[in-house]
C-alpha cells in the first residue's frame, strides 16, 4: 500500500494519548444488523414508522464531521461501497487501527457481515487525506478462519502514553489475540471480564472505558468483582484522575467517549473530548463537571439513530489516525 512522509502543524507536541486525525466512512446501508445484535445487547430494530433510518444516520454523520472540523480535527472521510451492503460499516475502528510509528493494524472480526468493511480504498483514503506513513503492517484478519477474534480499538482501549492495553474478553474479543497484540506492538495486557446489568458479557471493551490525557473513566460495577481492583489500580497507577461510573451511564454510552487533540496557529495545542449528546444528558453534574476541568472543550454530538440501530456511539464511529511528528 502507498505510503507518503507524515506532515504537521509546526510546533505541535501532543500528548501521546490524544491523536489529532480520524478516518470516519460514510455509510451507504446503515442499518440494524441482526447478526451483530447477537452479542450487542445495545442494539434495537427500528420501529416500524421510525422513517427512514439510512437517511437518519447519513444525517448524523455529517453534522458530526462539521462538528468535529469545526474544532480543529482533522476529519478524513472514506465513502462505503454500496455492494455488498455493509451496514456497520459507519464503524471502522473495529477493523484498521493507525499507529505512532507508522504500524496499521488489520483485525479480524467475528461476524461476516462485517468482513468487507476490511478495504484498500478506505486505507487510501486516510492515508491520502492525513498523511500518515505505513512503515509496518500487522494483518490479523487470518484468525478468523480459527474463529478468534480482535475488534480494534472495539476491543481494545489503549494508554498509548504507559502502552497499557485493556481489554474486556467476549465473544468478540479472544484472550489469546490480545496478548499476540501486546507482544507485537510492545504493550502490557490488562484482560478482564465485564457484563451488563443483566449479566450478558460486554460486546467491546470501548463501551465500558475511555482513556484521555488526564482522565480515565471506567463503568467499574459492570466489570466482574474479582477483576475490578486489578482494573481500577491499573487506571490509577497511570496518573490519570480515575472516574466511575455505573450501568445507567453506560447504558447511554458514556462509556464511549474520546479525547483528541486539535491544533490552533493562536492558541497551540488543545484537546476536545468527543460524546454523544445521549451519554451528555446520563452524566451526573460532578462528572460532567470533573470532565470538563480534565480538558478543554467537550463536545457533545447527536447520534441517536446510529446508536439504537448500531449499537455503538462516537468513539465507534472514529478510528484514530496518529500521525508521526516530522
Amino acid at each position: 500500500m502507498a505510503a507518503e512522509v507524515s506532515t504537521g502543524a509546526p510546533g505541535r507536541s501532543l500528548p501521546a494519548q490524544c491523536a489529532d486525525a480520524v478516518l470516519m466512512v460514510r455509510p451507504a446501508a446503515f442499518g440494524f444488523n441482526p447478526e451483530t445484535a447477537a452479542t450487542n445487547t445495545f442494539q434495537q430494530p427500528a420501529a416500524p414508522a421510525a422513517g427512514d433510518p439510512e437517511r437518519a444516520a447519513l444525517a448524523e454523520f455529517d453534522r458530526m464531521v462539521m462538528a468535529l472540523r469545526s474544532e480543529g480535527v482533522t476529519v478524513a472521510i472514506a465513502a462505503d461501497s454500496k455492494s455488498p451492503a455493509k451496514p456497520d460499516a459507519v464503524f471502522p475502528n473495529n477493523w484498521v487501527s493507525f499507529h505512532h510509528d507508522g504500524t496499521l493494524v488489520l483485525y479480524p472480526m467475528a461476524n461476516p457481515s462485517r468482513r468487507a468493511e476490511r478495504r484498500q480504498a478506505v486505507i487510501d483514503a486516510a492515508i491520502g487525506q492525513t498523511g500518515f506513513a505505513v512503515r509496518h503492517l500487522i494483518d490479523l484478519s487470518w484468525h478468523e478462519g480459527e474463529g478468534r477474534f480482535l475488534e480494534g480499538t472495539g476491543s481494545l482501549v489503549l494508554d498509548h502514553a504507559n502502552r497499557v492495553a485493556y481489554a474486556c474478553a467476549s465473544p468478540r474479543t479472544h484472550p489469546e489475540l490480545v496478548a499476540e497484540w501486546a507482544q507485537e506492538l510492545k504493550y502490557s495486557a490488562v484482560v478482564f471480564r465485564a457484563a451488563n446489568r443483566a449479566g450478558v458479557p460486554l460486546y467491546h471493551t470501548n463501551v465500558a472505558l475511555w482513556i484521555g490525557a488526564q482522565v480515565a473513566v471506567v463503568a467499574l460495577e459492570a466489570v466482574e468483582p474479582a477483576d475490578r481492583a486489578r482494573v481500577q489500580q491499573s487506571l490509577a497507577a497511570s496518573g490519570r484522575e480515575v472516574i466511575t461510573i455505573g450501568h445507567d451511564e453506560l447504558e447511554a454510552f458514556a462509556g464511549n467517549m474520546l479525547e483528541l487533540g486539535t491544533w490552533d496557529e493562536a492558541l497551540g495545542d488543545a484537546r476536545v473530548l468527543v460524546m454523544s449528546e445521549r451519554a451528555r444528558r446520563a452524566l451526573r453534574p460532578d462528572t460532567y463537571a470533573r470532565l470538563a476541568a480534565c480538558t478543554d472543550t467537550i463536545l457533545p454530538v447527536p447520534v441517536p439513530v446510529i446508536e439504537t440501530l448500531g449499537g455503538g456511539s462516537v468513539r465507534c464511529m472514529m478510528a484514530e489516525v496518529f500521525r508521526a511528528a516530522p
